[in-house]
């Protein structure tokens, strides 16, 4: 009789889609699928999800993935998704209000005000990260402000994946890469009384769930899930790591020194370290991985792959397909003919490796003669320049490999463009859903078919592509790089009159909306 094939089962829980995939211990997707999940915005600066609707996506796509997967031998299952916010529920386990998410912005008043009277200072001291309005304790404050009722209901706090692995399981935990966004001290791994008394949430520590291992197993399917999802009663849920690690481990980044970054409609980097290392003035997430003192350095820049789309319509090229814009791209030199590009194309600014809500991009270096494929070159450097920028800032040595993913690194022109204006091997990994896959091969160590992580991804097996940087470019793109922070620092003190000017520009055009040309967020 033939053996089933043995497999684990990944879900990621994102902000407006939530997957599950059946890998099997081979590493091939034996069964995937995928749901959207609204976010609700029912007043401004307001972000919520229905938690129920999340189960519900997660119930159904679990099905339909096990439907396709056909008859195999699940050993367990790890979940990974959206992290910060507020999902509460009570003490009976049912939410005691919609989730609020990590995009909300109604503490952002709040967070000016604690940004004075030292608690961000706090915040930032404690956890390794920037207070944001998303943050769990200030949204508690927030909420305990405008709805003291519900948390009076409220028993636990639990993040997007440990409300999936609640559903599942029926127990309360989390892991120190959640926590770190909320009450963590990410040196020790542990939850920081100082700054619970500090912040005054002595009232709210009742709310924080127990910190269990990212790759242990924290409960088991009960029976009631079985029935919601097809899983068999019994089956081992490993704990789980948050997004960001979550797919850093997909792409086999798992030990310290190595490094991943992220090009998609905001660019990201990542750096596994011993212990934090960067300075506190840094605009860091920082993550306690739960292996003792392992964290995640993270910056993420706002400057990804929209800056693209801008330049292919601003140049009169969007009739074009990419692989044409490409040969454009490869057909102008390295350094685009001089042509400098800014890359702070976001309407709200930049926020990695310096905060200025202000930013604003730019062409520069520009003459009759620049050609469309320069001025085009110019950005796909622009954004690398701003990527090898945060390598260094996370102390990145040129030797190091990075892990590429997201939208851009699809294009192995974007690729070969980053690894050459970083001078760091860029190695890009073709598995389509790698929150999952890392939420698989946590489940793997879980449940003891791997000694480690590294184990669990040996057996998954890599797909990846390298780019090797061209040594020959060295010296133009140190000194490109050095031109492009020179020039962005002299122009900084300028970008608040800029965006002003924009902005009177825009309110002052009376013409007619049909006869108006169309305006950039750039």
């Amino acid at each position: 009789m033939r053996s089933r094939v043995q497999a684990v089962l990944g879900i990621d829980a994102g902000t407006t889609s939530v997957k599950s995939v059946v890998i099997s211990t081979t590493g091939d997707v034996l069964g995937a699928a995928r749901s959207t999940v609204r976010i609700r915005r029912p007043q401004p600066h307001r972000a919520e999800q229905d938690m129920g609707e999340v189960w519900s996506a997660v119930a159904q796509t679990i099905s339909a993935a096990l439907a396709e997967a056909g008859d195999v031998e699940l050993l367990g299952l790890g979940v990974t998704g959206q992290g910060d916010g507020a999902w509460l529920v009570d003490a009976d386990g049912r939410p005691v209000g919609p989730a609020v998410l990590w995009l909300d912005g109604r503490a952002a008043g709040r967070v000016a005000r604690w940004e004075t009277d030292g608690r961000g200072e706090l915040i930032r001291r404690t956890t390794g990260s920037a207070l944001f309005p998303g943050a769990l304790p200030v949204l508690l404050e927030e909420l305990q402000d405008s709805d003291p009722g519900l948390l009076d209901r409220a028993a636990t706090q639990l993040n997007c994946k440990d409300w999936i692995r609640f559903r599942l399981t029926g127990v309360r935990a989390t892991d120190a890469s959640e926590a770190s966004r909320t009450y963590l001290d990410v040196a020790t791994g542990r939850y920081s009384e100082e700054l619970i008394d500090g912040l005054g949430h002595a009232g709210f520590r009742r709310l924080l769930p127990p910190l269990c291992p990212p790759d242990a197993v924290s409960g088991r399917v009960t029976e009631r899930a079985a029935r919601e999802t097809g899983l068999p009663v019994g089956l081992p849920v490993a704990t789980g790591l948050v997004d960001t690690p979550a797919g850093g481990v997909g792409l086999g980044v798992v030990g310290p020194g190595e490094v991943y970054a992220i090009l998609g409609t905001t660019a990201f980097v990542g750096a596994v370290q011993e212990h934090v290392t960067a300075p506190g003035d840094v605009p860091l997430i920082t993550l306690n991985l739960g292996r003792g003192t392992h964290v995640i350095e993270c910056l993420a820049p706002m400057n990804g792959t929209p800056n693209l789309d801008w330049a292919r319509e601003a140049t009169g090229l969007a009739a074009l397909e990419w692989s044409q814009i490409e040969d454009l791209v490869t057909a102008a030199p390295a350094g685009a003919g001089g042509v400098l590009y800014l890359p702070y194309g976001g309407v709200s600014g930049e926020r990695a490796p310096f905060v200025d809500t202000a930013a604003s991009a730019a062409w520069l270096n520009i003459t009759v003669r620049t050609t469309p494929g320069e001025l085009l070159r110019a950005v796909y450097e622009g954004i690398a320049l701003s990527l090898g920028e945060c390598m260094e800032v996370l102390g990145v040595t040129t030797d190091a490999t990075v892990r590429l993913c997201g939208g851009g690194a699809q294009s192995p022109v974007v690729c070969q463009i980053v690894a050459d204006v970083t001078g760091r091997r860029i190695v890009r990994s073709t598995f389509a859903e790698l929150g999952a896959r890392g939420a698989g091969a946590l489940a793997l160590v879980a449940v003891g078919a791997a000694p480690d992580l590294a184990a669990a991804l040996d057996r998954f097996g890599d797909d990846a592509q390298t780019f090797e940087p061209d040594a020959g470019l060295r010296p133009l793109h140190d000194a490109q790089a050095q031109v492009f922070r020179d020039v962005r620092d002299a122009v900084r003190h300028h970008w608040p009159t800029l965006r002003a000017t924009r902005t009177a520009a825009h309110t002052a055009d009376t013409r007619p909306a049909t006869t108006r040309p169309p305006t950039s967020d750039l």
